[in-house]
């Protein structure tokens, strides 16, 4: 889980640690009643991974691209919020358009749900991939043309909004003082709370 934020999209994984995991799972199969010393068990796999094949990781180095390629398409949608989520989104604030790609989802997504009703939306999702990648550069320009002209609007909006908020912060502050320090000393104890829960996540991580 990535700390300070849980929306935040899960990090990408490389070869190398596709690699590790699937060793990991060969381990618990053959010896599940041996618990794992974890730095043995790098230096073995480190050792095996150098005299592996090109070929042998080239599985390894598939599963990579996919999820960097995942990733990739959750983060474009990833609007950071800080730690602890205290530099909440304005609602006010522009919304980021969507991609040619995500133009092209929206409006196929609702076909595929219907022809193919007992697909996960992990299968959804790489049916539009591949349906987008065998897309000619013809039939994807309607889309792409109209994410331009979404994204031009975006630049737009996102200008105005920076100067109206630019204006909205040369204003007095207001005298409320003493309510924005009672919420200060909520958003620490939240803080309190999260450190907490994160501690507890890095132990569990050490005992594995």
């Amino acid at each position: 889980m990535a700390k300070g934020d849980p929306k935040k999209p899960k990090g990408k994984m490389s070869a190398y640690a596709y690699f590790v995991q699937t060793c990991r799972e060969e381990h618990k199969k053959k010896s599940p009643e041996v618990p794992v010393n974890f730095s043995e068990f790098s230096k073995k796999c480190s050792v095996r991974w150098k005299t592996m094949s090109s070929t042998e990781k080239s599985k390894f180095d598939d599963l990579a691209k996919q999820d960097k390629t995942r990733y990739d398409n959750e983060m474009r949608d990833y609007q950071p919020g800080g730690k602890g989520g205290k530099r909440k989104k304005d609602p006010n604030a522009p919304k980021r358009p969507p991609s040619g790609f995500f133009l092209f989802c929206s409006e196929q997504r609702p076909k595929i749900k219907v022809t193919n009703p007992g697909l996960t939306i992990g299968d959804v999702a790489k049916k539009l991939g591949e349906m987008w990648n065998n897309l000619t550069e013809a039939t994807k320009k309607p889309y792409v043309i109209k994410a331009g002209k979404l994204k031009e609007k975006y630049e737009k909006d996102v200008a105005e909004y920076k100067s109206k908020g630019k204006v909205d912060s040369a204003k007095p502050a207001a005298k409320a003082a003493p309510k924005k320090r009672v919420e200060e000393d909520d958003d620490d104890d939240d803080d309190d709370e999260e450190d907490e829960e994160e501690d507890e996540e890095d132990d569990d991580e050490d005992d594995e």
